[in-house]
């Protein structure tokens, strides 16, 4: 895992410094490390540096929140939107658009998202408490459906072909155009939610021996069940009110982890989160450089190229199950 680790972190510098030099305008390292040229400053400072910072935010914290939720459920294709809390954080941030709040105040999309993502989660875990896992995945699906419903009446309801194209552009997911300002506002949160998703890799060992063997090694179920909705709401909450819905990323890295580290949930969780990281950094450059009139969202291109990934894993599931 060590091993793994370093170089996955290798990779992500690199890759951090391509994302710094990428783009319609590209730059050379001189151009950064003189500090002459103010434009390449500028560009660099503004632009690049937080939607390069805000890629390694939200890639990890998918990457962690897909491998906890996959050990928590044992299941192989479990994301952060098993739970809801994306499409809460959508729904919160679209209703801030919807009646006009960010137009005010600059970051109440963010504000509101992170609040519709705490409450999806809070009504997924009231509705599964005490039903076990496959309570917790169900009543999940109904929030999904639920806060899935409430876009699309908003949607339905624009009340101007402006805001119809702010809520159909934000659901696209994109990292574009983000600021310092929207960094510092998730920050904690991620750090906060990545922290309380860190600590279920001991109980997840044990919970992948079956709920009985967990509970008679000494595992909590129900704290460890709130430590990981917890974490995923606090982390991908904030993720997803800033950049808009972002799929697979949580789904793809634990699973491109595992030949590597084993099966083990614990030794997963860190390269999953380097690999979420490094993957959203690609996904990110590789959107800007493919040039077809308007940018690329980085939503529709993690869809497109994790679609068949996730075919190929459920053909593969078909496959090996018994």
């Amino acid at each position: 895992m060590k091993r793994l680790s370093l170089v996955l972190t290798a990779l992500l510098a690199i890759a951090f410094l391509l994302s710094l030099l990428a783009g319609r305008v590209w730059l050379s390292p001189g151009d950064i490390l003189s500090g002459h040229d103010r434009l390449a400053a500028l560009i660099v400072n503004d632009v690049r540096l937080p939607r390069s910072v805000l890629a390694l935010l939200v890639g990890g914290a998918l990457g962690l929140s897909g491998a906890v939720l996959q050990g928590l459920t044992r299941n192989p294709l479990a994301e952060p939107g098993l739970l809801g809390v994306s499409t809460g954080a959508a729904l919160g941030a679209i209703l801030a658009i919807y009646f006009g709040v960010t137009a005010i105040f600059g970051v109440a999309g963010p504000v509101m998202g992170l609040a519709g993502a705490l409450v999806a989660c809070a009504l997924t875990f009231g509705l599964g408490q005490g039903g076990g896992t496959i309570t917790l995945v169900l009543a999940g699906a109904a929030v999904s459906s639920l806060t899935a419903a409430g876009i699309a009446l908003a949607l339905n309801f624009a009340p101007n072909p402006y805001a119809a194209y702010e809520i159909m552009n934000w659901l696209l997911g994109s990292l574009a155009d983000k600021s310092w300002a929207q960094v510092w506002l998730i920050l904690p949160f991620i750090l906060v939610g990545a922290a309380a998703l860190a600590t279920t890799g001991r109980a997840l060992d044990a919970l992948s021996l079956g709920e009985a063997q967990a509970t008679s090694l000494g595992v909590d179920l129900t704290r460890l069940r709130i430590a990981a909705i917890a974490g995923t709401a606090l982390a991908v909450g904030a993720a997803t009110s800033v950049t808009g819905a972002i799929g697979f990323i949580g789904l793809v890295a634990p699973h491109l982890a595992r030949p590597f580290v084993g099966h083990q949930p614990s030794r997963i969780l860190l390269p999953a989160t380097l690999g979420g990281a490094l993957l959203l950094l690609i996904a990110d450059i590789a959107a800007r450089l493919i040039h077809v009139g308007p940018e690329l969202k980085l939503g529709v291109f993690t869809s497109l190229v994790g679609t068949p990934f996730f075919f190929w894993l459920v053909i593969r599931l078909k496959r090996i199950s018994p």
